[in-house]
């Protein structure tokens, strides 16, 4: 348990710091708000990997996830953190990350007290986390960048170009994941099939999904197919 607390602590630090650089890039850099944003949109997917090695317990997971929600609830609240919040547009998506997290990490403890910590159940957390982290900002990125097939769902406007970014690096990212934790029990049929339905519905999720909604449907949809492939 202090091992685990210790851990916390490391991990909180890590999240803070984090969010510092991103004040310090944008106030003293002058970096754009969409780039800081997505600065702490990856960085925090890639410090979150660390919760199944770090932490055994889902409880310190949820005090974690709880306490940066209250932290960014309360900067919304008096205009703070606006290297996140300092956006032209409506989005509850910094709120709702702390909760896919908190999500994720309990459909992985599920499998772990059902069939015992495994490398391998990884994959319940390591790919809706990752596919947040990486495929998330590469469809705002490429979106923004090559601003081609303009729709609008809602008052939301995607591109056809954003929705392939992700799709493309989706599936190229399952592929990689599955192969290295899913081997042993999916088949190298399974894990392209499974890859490219990942691909395809979690790239629709964040095309319909608006006001930062995505952060939750996106992880929803990879772990929905990934209990159905189990």
């Amino acid at each position: 348990m202090n091992k685990d607390i210790i851990n916390t602590a490391i991990l909180a630090t890590a999240f803070l710091l984090l969010f510092g650089l991103a004040e310090l890039l944008y106030h003293k850099a002058k970096i754009k708000v969409e780039l800081t944003r997505k600065l702490v949109h990856f960085g925090t997917g890639i410090i979150t990997l660390l919760f199944p090695i770090m932490l055994d317990n889902s409880w310190l997971v949820l005090f974690l996830c709880g306490s940066f929600a209250l932290i960014l609830l309360t900067s919304l609240q008096f205009n703070l953190l606006k290297s996140i919040n300092a956006i032209d547009r409506k989005s509850h998506g910094s709120i709702l990350y702390p909760v896919a997290v908190y999500g994720c990490y309990l459909v992985y403890n599920h499998y772990t007290i059902k069939f015992g910590k495994s490398t391998d159940l990884y994959i319940y957390f390591y790919l809706p986390i990752l596919t947040l982290a990486i495929c998330d900002p590469m469809a705002a990125l490429f979106g923004k960048k090559f601003p081609y097939g303009k729709f609008t769902i809602g008052k939301d406007t995607k591109t056809i170009v954003g929705t392939s970014a992700f799709f493309a690096s989706s599936f190229i990212l399952s592929s990689i994941t599955l192969f290295c934790f899913g081997k042993n029990t999916l088949g190298f049929a399974n894990i392209f099939v499974a890859s490219l339905i990942i691909a395809a519905l979690s790239a629709v999720a964040e095309a319909v999904s608006g006001k930062g909604r995505d952060n939750i449907t996106i992880p929803a949809c990879v772990i929905t197919v990934l209990i159905l492939f189990s």
